[in-house]
C-alpha cells in the first residue's frame, strides 16, 4: 500500500492510490451508501417534507451499524426519538453526499482533493470506519488483534483493511491540519 494524504498548496491534499485500493475504497463507501439510503418514508405533512422533517413515526436502528452511524441523542426514549425526527434525514443526506465524492474522485493514480472534497473524504472514511469496525467488534486493541491473528483467518483481510482506513483517516487529518 502507498503512502497516505500529503498536504498540497492552497488547502490541496492528494494522494496516490493503485487498482486495488481504489478497488477496496470504492466497494467500502458503495456499501455505506447502500446502508444509509434515504431512510424510513418522509412525512405527509409538506412544510415537514421541505423542511427534511422525517416521518413523524420514526424508531431506532436496528442494525448495529446504523446504530452506531445515527446514535441516539438522548438516554430518554421519546427525546431520542423526536430528535432523529428532526435531524436524521439531513444527516443521511449528508453521508450518502459524502460518498459521493469519495466515488466521484476515488480513481487510480494521483487524486487531489480541494478543502471541501477532503472534508467528505475525512468524513466518509470515518463512516466506513465505524460501519467495519462495528461488524468486526474492534476495540481499542485492534493492533494487538491483527498481530495475533493468523493470515488464514478468515477477518484477517478485514481487520487489515480496518487498520489501512485508519491510516488514511490519519494522514488526511495530518494533511488538512
Amino acid at each position: 500500500m502507498g503512502g497516505g494524504f500529503k498536504a498540497g498548496r492552497d488547502g490541496r491534499v492528494s494522494i496516490r492510490l493503485d487498482h486495488g485500493e481504489v478497488a477496496i475504497l470504492r466497494s467500502l463507501v458503495a456499501q455505506i451508501l447502500d446502508l444509509v439510503g434515504p431512510g424510513s418514508a418522509g412525512s405527509d405533512d409538506p412544510l415537514e417534507r421541505a423542511l427534511g422533517i422525517g416521518a413523524a413515526e420514526v424508531t431506532p436502528p436496528t442494525d448495529p451499524v446504523l446504530a452506531r452511524l445515527f446514535p441516539a441523542a438522548y438516554a430518554d426514549e421519546k427525546e431520542a426519538l423526536e430528535f432523529r425526527r428532526y435531524t436524521e434525514p439531513s444527516l443521511r443526506d449528508g453521508k450518502r453526499a459524502d460518498a459521493e465524492v469519495v466515488l466521484r474522485t476515488a480513481v487510480p493514480g494521483k487524486i487531489e482533493l480541494d478543502a471541501e472534497q477532503a472534508t467528505a473524504w475525512l468524513r466518509a472514511l470515518n463512516d466506513v470506519r465505524l460501519a467495519l469496525g462495528t461488524r468486526l467488534e474492534v476495540t481499542e486493541e485492534v493492533h494487538e488483534q491483527i498481530e495475533r491473528m493468523s493470515e488464514d483467518d478468515e477477518r484477517y483481510a478485514a481487520f487489515v483493511t480496518y487498520d489501512w482506513l485508519t491510516y488514511l483517516q490519519d494522514s488526511l487529518v495530518r494533511a488538512l491540519w
